[in-house]
């Protein structure tokens, strides 16, 4: 996909990702970078107990993976100022070792800031597994670049 300015994108916009596959290695790397060992993604056995039967997905790790997804899109990449927050944010369903997961984005806003360089896009991102289940999804605003400066009279 090419590189996307304010000016290129609408509401109702929407996009898609490649897919992903989760592994126990991507699990195991964020126990260690997060510190967060609690057993429900990381001890098999406890995870038998348990009402999936196995280790689920940290939830942020389904989080990180999509941020990957969409720099793998090009569509932010160069234009992108800052993220501006992540709200009404829901997990929706399990995520499990050997998930394929991708993405839907669907632009919601898109307004030009006071400085006439840049403007916020409203996002809207569902994760979905290889069933096409929506497993995460939430909005994530961002600050992006205009292509072109207005100024007023």
């Amino acid at each position: 996909m090419s590189v996307k300015y304010l000016e290129d994108l609408n509401p109702g916009d929407v996009f898609t990702s490649a897919s992903r596959t989760v592994t126990e290695a991507d699990v195991v790397g964020f126990a260690g970078l997060s510190g967060d060992f609690n057993p429900i993604h990381t001890d098999v056995e406890f995870c038998k107990t348990t009402p999936y039967g196995q280790r689920v997905v940290y939830g942020l790790l389904g989080l990180s993976m999509l941020t990957g997804l969409l720099d793998r899109t090009g569509l932010f990449s160069g234009t992108a100022i800052a993220m501006l927050g992540i709200r009404d944010w829901e997990f929706t369903a399990p995520v499990f070792i050997g998930d394929t997961i991708s993405f839907r984005l669907t632009i919601t806003s898109v307004r030009r800031t006071s400085k006439c360089d840049r403007g916020v896009v409203g996002r809207f991102f569902e994760l979905v597994n290889q069933r096409g289940e929506i497993v995460q999804q939430g909005h994530i605003d961002i600050l992006i670049r205009a292509r072109t400066t207005v100024t007023s009279a």
